[in-house]
């Protein structure tokens, strides 16, 4: 309801045209972060947010690299258009984290398609809960991130990258993903299409490289092991 009965903000312009005037304009949705007015909008910050987390406008928000850390803006949306490259692939996570969280918008809509008929023939008044309920009982193959992280379905996180003709952000484009892709392998989490482009782009086959396998030993081999260590106690 406050999306709906949001009102409008007054904002003033520097007019280079005429010394020492400005030029009033009003938008509805337009939030300034930053300035002597920051107290004034501080009031509306949260009141936009809830509105581009809701079903009506906003559906589009654009935001400086202030809005990239700390919001929640997964509940109804899915994709992220980077205006320019960030600088490192920690802000690049960050930037994309605002809409890969838990349950987000992408999970929810291929749960919703795969599991309305359960829902429909649920007993359960929250209908989200018989969603999830139902689709924790398939793909346990997806392991413990499923179904609350990933889901599969046509619904997927969006990247998109403006790549402006001449820029120097499309050399640091393939830089950043190849940092992005060493950051996110450092933590155990690669990114496999994007670590598989990376080994091609340098001439390796993946599928001739060594396994480590880091499945823990059968009972056999454990047995085995603790005879060998008696015997040599």
């Amino acid at each position: 309801m406050n999306a709906i009965t949001m009102r409008p903000s007054i904002y003033h312009a520097r007019n280079h045209a005429a010394e020492g005037e400005s030029i009033a304009f009003t938008a509805r949705f337009a939030l300034r972060y930053g300035g002597k007015s920051q107290n004034e909008e501080s009031a509306r910050q949260p009141e936009i947010r809830n509105a581009f987390n809701s079903p009506f406008w906003p559906f589009v928000l654009a935001s400086t690299s202030v809005g990239q850390e700390g919001i929640d803006f997964h509940w109804w949306s899915h994709a992220v258009v980077h205006w320019n490259v960030p600088s490192n692939p920690v802000d690049f996570e960050q930037r994309e984290g605002r809409v890969n969280r838990f349950a987000g918008h992408a999970v929810r809509k291929n749960i919703a398609a795969a599991h309305a008929s359960d829902v429909m023939t649920s007993e359960d008044p929250n209908p989200w809960k018989a969603a999830f309920d139902a689709a924790s009982k398939t793909h346990e193959d997806l392991g413990e991130f499923s179904p609350f992280w990933i889901y599969p379905g046509d619904a997927k996180i969006e990247r998109q990258l403006v790549s402006f003709p001449l820029s120097r952000d499309l050399a640091k484009i393939d830089r950043m993903k190849e940092a992005l892709t060493l950051y996110r392998f450092t933590l155990g989490q690669p990114r496999q299409e994007d670590m598989m482009e990376i080994l091609k782009r340098r001439g390796v086959d993946g599928a001739a490289l060594p396994l480590l396998d880091l499945s823990p030993p059968r009972s056999a081999e454990v047995a085995s092991i603790r005879t060998i260590e008696e015997t040599q106690l």
